[in-house]
Formats: C-alpha cells, sequence, structure tokens
C-alpha cells in the first residue's frame, strides 16, 4: 500500500503467543516517509476531525493510563505510525471486535515503524490497519473521508470473518473454562475445543455428539410430528402435499387456519402462518415449494404467541418469545421507508452476525402485507402496526424477549421429551400458545417443530429481557465434571539439542504407553509414523499434533524461525524447555545479538502455565535468567550440582537435575533421589560427552516435572539410541570398511566445538570433515563455525547446498576455504553428493570421517553406495554399538 508516500511494507499476523505480546496481533512495518519530520501538532483541526469521525478516540488512554490520554499526546505532538495505531484499534471496536493492545516502535531506520496491533479476525484487522493509514492523512491534510461508507465496508468484512453469536457464546464459555479453541476454518463457525485426544468440536450449537439421524429427523417435520404425538406430545394436525391443489385440499380438510411450511426447512424461511383463503394457502404454496423444492407441510394453525425453549443435555436452559418483524406507522413514511429505518438500526446487521437480522423484503412480505390490505408503497397511519412476516424468526427481523422464568414447569417438561426423543444434545423446541406460564394441555399449545442446531443470539442479546449464558451449559455438556480437555504439551527450544532433547523426551512418554505427536526438523511424527517429512519445527507442523485426535502427548520442537513469523501454535505448554542460547542465525529477521535471540526463545519460557514448569539451563547464563519470566516453577538442569545458580535454587527448596558422584540426581525442596547412574545410558559414552548429558539431564527434568514416574524414565534413558534411524544426523557413529563415520548436523560454533570434544571422545584418528553451512549466515560467523573445528580435522571439504539462501554458486564453500589455515588440505564441492564422494576418497581403514550434512539421509544412503562399489576394500558396514553422543544445533 503506497498513499501520500507512506508505504505499508509488510503486514504479517502473529497468530499465538508471540515476542510482543500474549495474545494475536499484527507484526506491520510503516514506513511513514516524510511525515517522520512532520509531527500530529502541525497538522491545525486535526484532533477534531478525527474525534468527529470516530468519537471512541477520545476514550483511548495510551501511555498517560487515563481517558483522553490519546488526545493530550495528538495536541502535544506524536507521528503518524502512532496514530495509525490507534485508528485501527478503534475501527476495530467499531467492527464490534473490542481490542486495546498496541504498539509503535522505531525500527532503526529513520521513518520506518514496527507496529503491533492486536485482533481477534485477522482479515478485518488488516482491512482496519489499511484504512487507519487512509484516515490518518485524510484527517491531517482536511480532506473528505465518507466514514459511514467505510465502517459499513469494514463492517461486511468483519461478517465474513467473524464467528456467529452461537459460535461466540460456547467459544467464551470454554475460554471461562481454559479450553483451548482451534478455529478450523477462517470464514465458518467451524472449532475445535480442546487438544488431541480430548477435542471436541462444534459449529454454531451443533456439537460432536450431534447425531446425524437427530438432524434427519428434525428436518423431517412430519415425522417428527408423528413421532412426538406417539408419547403424547401435543402438535398440531399436518399434511405433506406436492402441489398448490393439493395443498388447498389439506387446508379444506384439517380446517383453516392453515400454516404452509418446506417439510425439511429451517430459519423461518418460506414460513406462511394464519391462512384463511384458498388464494393465500396457494401463494403459500408457491414460496414453500421455492425455498424446499420439495414436499410442503399443511398444518394446522395454532393460535397464539411464538416461543423458543432452548434444551441442552436433556434440560431447558433458556426461553424467549419471539415477535414478527414488524413497523410502526408515522403518517409520512411507506412501508419500505420504515424498513429502511427499522435497518440502520446498528444491532441488525446481514444474516446472523448481529444481535438482530435485518428486515429483508421479498415475496413474503407482500403475502403478509396483501393480508392486511397494504403493499411496500402504502403509508401507515401514525401508531399502525404493520406486521412483515408470518412467522417471528430471528433470522428473518423478528425480535426476541426472554421467558426463561415463565415457563411453566410441565411446558419446559415436554420440551426436554421432544429433545430426547429426537435424540438431540442440543434442540430449539418452537411452541406455540397464549401463555407460556400455563400447560399447554389447558390452552390448546402446542410444540409447532424441534430445530437441530439452534440459533443462540435470541438468548444472549434478546431486544428485551435478561441475557442467558447458554453457551455454557453447552461447554459443560461436552466437558462435563473436569473432564480434561488438553493434553500434556512439552515445547523444546534452545540453540543446539533441541532435536535430541525433544525425541528424548519422547521417547520417554512412549515407554509410558503414551501416544506421542512429536515436532523435529525431520518431520512431524504421530508415534513412530512420519506424517510429514522435513523441517516441522514451526507452529504449523505444532497445531497438525494438536489436531490429531488420538495423541496424547506433544513433544514440540520449537524454532526461533517459527515464533518470529508467526508466533507459538499453543495458547499455553505444561513444560517449556530451553537448552542454551549460543550465536546462530544472527542478522536474519532484525535478531542481531544472542540477548536477543535469547528474548525469542524466552517467548516458549512466558507461556509455561502458571501450573507448569520452564526446563533452564542453569550453566547458560542467557538460559537462566529467564526464570525470570516464568509464572509457574523453575527446574534447572547442570552437570555441575555445586554451580552458583543450581546450588542457590536447591536452598530455596527449589526443583533441580544435575550429575553427583557419576549419577543423575533428582532434587525437590531439600530432598535428593539419585535416578541413575551415567554409565548404565550407552548414549552419553558412559558420561564422556558433556552436550550428551546435557541432554539426559534436560529431557528427564522435562519429564520428571510433567509428572512421569522416575522408574519410567530410567528405562528411557537406557533404551534410547542415537542411531541414523532414531536421531538421524545427531551425531551417529558407524563403521565403514575400517573408516570411522560420524554423521551430524551441526551447523554454528557452539555446535562445532561441541562435536570437537565429542570427536576427541572417540579416541584419536586421522580425520577428514566434510562441511556444508547456510547460507543466511554471515560471513564471519560461518569463518567462526569451521575454524572452531581446526583443533580436531586434518583435512577438509566444502560443498554447495542446493539452497544457497541468496549466496552466488559456491560462495559459502569458498569462505570457508578460505577460513582454513594454510598447510591444512582441503577441497571444494557443488553439492553435497560430490562432497561425500570427494571425503570418501580421501580416507583410508583406520581414519574417521565425519559427515556435517544438511541431508542426512542423501549423505548415509550415497556413502553405503560407494563402500558397496569401492574395489580396494570389501564392503563391510557396522553400526556402533556404542553410539557417539547426539548433538546438534537444529534450528
Amino acid at each position: 500500500m503506497d498513499s501520500d508516500n507512506v508505504v505499508i511494507r509488510t503486514m504479517r499476523a502473529l497468530r499465538g503467543p508471540n515476542l510482543y505480546a500474549y495474545m494475536p496481533v499484527l507484526q506491520v512495518t510503516l514506513d511513514i516517509g516524510p511525515y517522520e519530520d512532520r509531527p500530529s501538532s502541525s497538522f491545525p483541526g486535526l484532533v477534531e476531525r478525527l474525534t468527529a469521525w470516530l468519537p471512541g478516540l477520545a476514550e483511548h488512554e495510551c501511555s498517560l493510563g487515563r481517558p483522553g490520554g490519546f488526545i493530550e499526546r495528538l495536541r502535544r505532538g506524536t507521528y503518524l505510525a502512532h496514530i495509525v495505531e490507534h485508528i485501527a484499534l478503534e475501527l476495530q471496536s467499531q467492527m464490534g471486535l473490542e481490542v486495546s493492545y498496541g504498539r509503535a516502535r522505531g525500527s532503526g531506520e529513520r521513518g520506518v515503524y514496527t507496529l503491533i496491533v492486536a485482533y481477534k479476525e485477522e482479515e478485518p484487522a488488516r482491512a482496519a490497519v489499511e484504512t487507519a493509514v487512509d484516515l490518518a492523512l485524510a484527517a491531517m491534510h482536511d480532506r473528505a473521508f465518507n466514514i459511514e461508507a467505510e465502517l459499513e465496508y469494514l463492517n461486511d468484512v468483519a461478517d465474513r470473518y467473524r464467528l456467529g453469536p452461537s459460535t461466540t457464546a460456547i467459544v467464551a464459555a470454554a475460554r471461562a473454562r481454559d479450553i483451548p479453541v482451534v478455529r478450523l476454518t477462517p470464514t465458518s463457525s467451524l472449532v475445535q475445543l480442546g487438544y488431541g485426544v480430548h477435542q471436541k468440536r462444534i459449529r454454531a450449537s451443533e456439537t460432536t455428539l450431534t447425531s446425524a439421524i437427530a438432524v434427519d429427523l428434525c428436518q423431517d417435520k412430519s415425522l417428527t410430528n408423528r413421532m412426538l404425538h406417539t408419547v403424547g406430545v401435543p402438535v398440531p394436525r399436518g399434511e405433506v402435499v406436492r402441489s398448490a391443489d393439493a395443498a388447498w385440499s389439506a387446508a379444506e380438510a384439517i380446517g383453516l387456519p392453515v400454516v404452509v411450511k418446506p417439510e425439511a426447512g429451517n430459519q423461518g424461511k418460506g414460513v406462511s402462518v394464519d391462512l384463511r383463503t384458498e388464494a393465500d394457502v396457494r401463494a403459500a404454496f408457491e414460496l414453500a415449494d421455492e425455498i424446499g423444492r420439495g414436499d410442503v407441510l399443511v398444518e394446522r394453525h395454532i393460535c397464539g404467541v411464538d416461543y423458543r425453549l432452548l434444551v441442552v443435555n436433556g434440560r431447558m436452559v433458556a426461553a424467549a418469545r419471539r415477535d414478527a418483524a414488524q413497523v410502526v406507522g408515522d403518517g409520512v413514511h411507506s412501508v419500505e421507508q420504515l424498513v429502511q429505518v427499522a435497518n440502520r438500526d446498528p444491532r441488525r446487521r446481514h444474516g446472523h452476525t448481529g444481535n438482530m437480522t435485518r428486515i429483508r423484503l421479498d415475496g413474503s412480505v407482500d403475502l403478509v402485507l396483501s393480508q392486511q390490505g397494504l403493499t411496500l408503497a402504502s403509508i401507515p397511519e401514525v401508531g399502525q402496526t404493520v406486521k412483515l412476516r408470518s412467522n417471528a424468526n430471528l433470522s428473518t427481523g423478528g425480535t426476541a424477549t426472554d421467558v426463561t422464568d415463565d415457563v411453566h414447569p410441565s411446558n419446559a417438561r415436554l420440551a426436554e421429551l421432544a429433545a430426547q426423543i429426537l435424540g438431540m444434545d442440543v434442540a430449539g423446541v418452537d411452541v406455540v400458545c397464549t401463555d407460556i406460564g400455563r400447560p399447554l394441555q389447558e390452552q390448546g399449545g402446542a410444540i409447532v417443530e424441534v430445530n437441530a442446531a439452534p440459533g443462540l443470539r435470541m438468548h444472549l442479546a434478546p431486544a428485551f429481557g435478561s441475557s442467558r449464558e447458554v453457551g455454557r451449559p453447552i461447554v459443560e455438556m461436552l466437558y462435563p465434571d473436569r473432564t480434561p480437555a488438553r493434553i500434556p504439551i512439552v515445547a523444546v527450544t534452545g540453540t543446539n539439542g533441541k532435536t535430541t532433547v525433544t525425541r528424548l523426551i519422547a521417547h520417554m512418554y512412549a515407554t509410558a504407553r503414551k501416544l506421542v505427536g512429536m515436532t523435529t526438523t525431520e518431520g512431524t511424527y504421530i508415534g513412530r509414523e512420519r506424517i510429514i517429512k522435513g523441517d516441522c519445527s514451526g507452529p504449523q507442523s505444532a497445531r497438525a499434533v494438536l489436531l490429531h485426535p488420538r495423541v496424547e502427548v506433544a513433544v514440540l520442537e520449537t524454532a526461533r524461525g517459527g515464533i518470529l513469523r508467526e508466533g507459538l501454535a499453543f495458547d499455553w505448554c505444561s513444560v517449556g524447555v530451553v537448552t542454551n542460547i549460543s550465536a546462530d542465525h544472527l542478522g536474519l529477521k532484525g535478531i542481531n545479538t544472542v540477548e536477543e535471540l535469547a528474548r525469542v526463545k524466552q517467548v516458549v519460557v512466558e507461556n509455561v502455565h502458571r501450573s507448569g514448569a520452564a526446563v533452564l539451563n542453569a550453566e547458560d547464563r542467557l538460559t537462566a535468567e529467564m526464570a525470570a519470566a516464568c509464572s509457574g516453577r523453575v527446574v534447572y538442569f547442570a552437570l555441575d550440582a555445586d554451580h552458583h545458580v543450581m546450588r542457590s535454587h536447591l536452598a530455596q527448596g527449589g526443583w533441580g537435575v544435575f550429575v553427583q558422584d557419576g549419577h543423575i540426581v533428582m532434587a525437590q525442596d531439600g530432598h535428593r533421589v539419585e535416578l541413575m547412574p551415567l554409565d548404565s545410558i550407552p548414549f552419553t559414552l558412559e558420561g564422556r560427552v558433556r552436550f550428551q548429558v546435557q541432554n539426559a539431564l534436560a529431557a528427564t527434568a522435562a519429564a520428571w516435572a510433567q509428572g512421569l514416574n522416575p522408574a519410567l524414565i530410567a528405562r528411557a534413558l537406557t533404551t534410547f539410541r542415537s542411531d541414523s534411524a532414531t536421531v538421524p544426523g545427531r551425531f551417529n557413529v558407524n563403521e565403514m570398511n575400517g573408516v570411522q563415520v560420524v554423521c551430524d548436523y551441526g551447523h554454528n560454533v557452539a555446535a562445532m566445538q561441541a562435536l570437537g570434544d565429542a570427536v576427541a571422545a572417540l579416541g584419536d584418528r586421522r580425520t577428514v570433515v566434510l562441511v556444508g553451512l547456510p547460507g543466511d549466515r554471515r560471513d564471519a560467523d560461518l569463518a567462526a563455525t569451521v575454524q572452531a573445528l581446526l583443533p580436531r580435522a586434518n583435512e577438509f571439504v566444502f560443498y554447495d547446498q542446493t539452497d544457497r539462501r541468496g549466496r552466488a554458486p559456491m560462495g559459502v564453500p569458498n569462505l570457508l576455504a578460505n577460513a582454513v589455515p594454510d598447510g591444512i588440505p582441503r577441497g571444494c564441492a557443488p553439492s553435497q553428493a560430490a562432497g561425500v564422494e570427494q571425503a570418501w576418497r580421501r580416507v583410508r581403514p583406520g581414519d574417521r570421517l565425519v559427515l556435517i550434512a544438511d541431508e542426512v539421509d542423501e549423505a548415509l544412503d550415497l556413502l553405503y553406495e560407494l563402500v558397496e562399489a569401492d574395489t580396494q576394500l570389501a564392503p563391510c558396514v557396522s553400526v556402533s554399538s556404542t553410539p557417539g553422543p547426539v548433538l546438534h544445533a537444529a534450528a
């Protein structure tokens, strides 16, 4: 968008908890160009024009913390980005999407700001930001701006995306119970409540428990009547017809007046009541046939008032009297003009999005007017009530009055029986009688219809009377008596070790016979099955796990990129793990220092539930300091039991997992328990590999904090393998034709240093290292990454990755080769495959080959082919019985 040299460069939706807020926000990069030098105080009349268009701005507190604070800022002088932020918030409020959180901060580039604007619905919020820019500039330059038309446009956008009133009520009740809510489609009301195995779904008032058979029964109105009549529920006599002639014959047989409606209709469409002449019956048949295009029901008209009784889980929870759409004459305006005036009521919107629906003029209105001797052009007398519809449905413009407290108990029981007979979990039972406070049998009243998925708005926001919280009993039906709605979510982040820790925690839960949904940089897994291949450490993959109906525990590798791009996939987690923080991916997406990187990772800790735990590396300063951001308990892990952070934490009764006398020890409130000796954990090489022990400590702490039995944790530690099948590319150690092959995925300085230490733990061998590094690193970082391996390498081969990330062909391999001192042999290859072949030709039996591969499976497959084709040595491939440490630097 470009207006008056103001440009919206980017607009990104952060859909979960993020770097800026616990709620969904838009992150907008706004270039205000020349307006950087023109504060609001330099535009005469700006405040008056803004408040005339949007009076609600006068109530914005801004940073002053009091109503009117934003207006004070405008008069003193503030800048366009700040003004756009407040207008965007106010426009959303005008759409009925109340939000109040916003920020406008300089980006470091002159005239360019980062705007953070909270939202409830993404697309309406985007439209609000764009409109806010135009409106602010119009106010600055005293240009005309049609605020009414713009608000109507924005409300139309909101109507397409907002949840309907029924769904909104159920969602609000679910959130009040701390039940997670996931919207499954952007433009409909299909919503998932709960995660994993505990999920339920709703669409308006239709729920997971709604029977398809019951819905079909409700749509077959004649069958519904027969079933209800059989058990003694009073219903009107009726007959199904297929022609106007048959409709009139049925009406004569039943006795006038009659009701004519589609046999499988809904929302009052095509319904005509109190028909007393042949002409009216024939006209009503045509209307009903046009809507239903099938069978039409003619039934006895029950005299009285239209009531809707809402039954949830076998109990009547609300009732409303419904009055048909009508207008009152003023002696000046025509019926059509009076309808136009009525439709200007802000509570009336198209369809079901408002508390009331706009009155639509169609053939049904013409029929009802003709019964009163009127047309749309007629001018009613002063005070004359003009009925516009024969039915009282809110969807056709009717209004509602709450009568819940007036319903006679016997009428409530009849409604409950009707819902039970049809097998409805949520039912709207339509009753016609003169007085809902008297038994139906005494007054000739009847149940005229039972509706599946009934609208709730007449009970939520009646035109008259009390509002009823009808969403709550629906949620209580879905999740009764403390039924769980959540599954344990363990989110693992950090710089190095994420994938291994994630897999190890998942293995611990699998040992406990739980079905685990897991996301890693290699894929998304449900149990042992990989359902998606590739880097799945972002929020989309995490959502896939949480949506899976069989998952009992979610263990989610959570990378920095996903947090910056979209926020977290969940509202909160049970356990958040941070392995460590070191320089990686710096210079990307505005993250230039390790402190800024730590702030991104800290988002996971900030969103640990107050009953959950943050598992933090006590020996890593930036990680240990995140304890202050956790609202739950903190569980530190450390190799050194006497580390000052661990020692202080334990002295205060905190939780910790550490190594003491060659054992993993768990401490809580001053009590210490030895879990197991390190020499019983194969993948730590008897505790000799430092970072592998750290991985074991982090995973142990996470599982323990979540309540897993320590005996199962210990068993899992003894059975976890770091081979290429279990943890591909995480320090997998094989023996191939006398060559020790180490395959790893490390790609930052800290990972390479740890890799070097691990290689040293395997013993002395001549070592050839194959390295391919991503191009989206700073030159100095790439060079430092290779230099970290210099003490452990005798030769290097550098290869070019397929995705060069903006680098020229062979740019990265040449840069890496230049970072190696003279005297150390090196080579470069145009691809990973070529690099593997070149590196294999450089080793001999007794040597070590270290493959730092981005495509682990491909590298190993090629290596196996080279071994089998090697004519110098007989093929012999074996996997080390004691795998090396699980090292990685997964982003």
